[in-house]
């Protein structure tokens, strides 16, 4: 059972944890990350979720995403998910969120980085991920609009791609 801490709508700790899909009280919320891979080319990296996943099998998204275990900032959060279903060990050491889209349910804390990873080193968690690859705004969209990514608004898609850069550290 994966258990989450609670939160108010201020995003201020009430103090207790709750089941992870757990239906919530009025006036608890939870933390979920996404992170957004990037290139020096200007391409994010994209997964393909899983034909197991629950919710939205086999679609295409972003980098990463996942839920905020208890316990565990966002940034904490988003490290351990990137680890868990790409492999790679991302440092976020001074890095905060590039931008929190509030959802029904809570809080979605999307981190924003460019790193020139080599795709072959990646070690993918197969009941999360199926597939990776990177993938220009115009591929992105195109996806988007066949069906074949999750239904994120379009401008936002396009608020990613050119946050990328402007909340970042130096790449490593």
């Amino acid at each position: 059972m994966e258990l989450v801490d609670l939160y108010d709508e201020n995003r201020v700790p009430l103090g207790r944890v709750a089941e992870r899909h757990a239906k919530k009280a009025p006036g608890e919320y939870r933390m979920v990350v996404h992170v957004c891979i990037f290139n020096g080319l200007g391409q994010m990296l994209i997964q393909q979720r899983s034909p197991e996943k629950t919710i939205w099998p086999e679609l295409w998204d972003v980098s990463i995403g996942g839920g905020v275990d208890a316990g565990e900032t966002s940034r904490q959060g988003a490290v351990r998910e990137v680890g868990e279903e790409l492999g790679y060990d991302l440092d976020l050491i001074g890095l905060r969120p590039a931008v929190t889209v509030n959802f029904e349910g809570g809080f979605d804390d999307f981190f924003v980085v460019t790193r020139d990873l080599d795709l072959g080193d990646l070690r993918l968690q197969k009941e999360e991920v199926s597939d990776v690859r990177w993938a220009t705004l115009e591929e992105t969209l195109a996806m988007l609009e066949n069906g074949q990514f999750i239904p994120y608004p379009p401008s936002f898609l396009r608020f990613l791609f050119e946050a990328r850069g402007s909340f970042d550290f130096p790449t490593k």
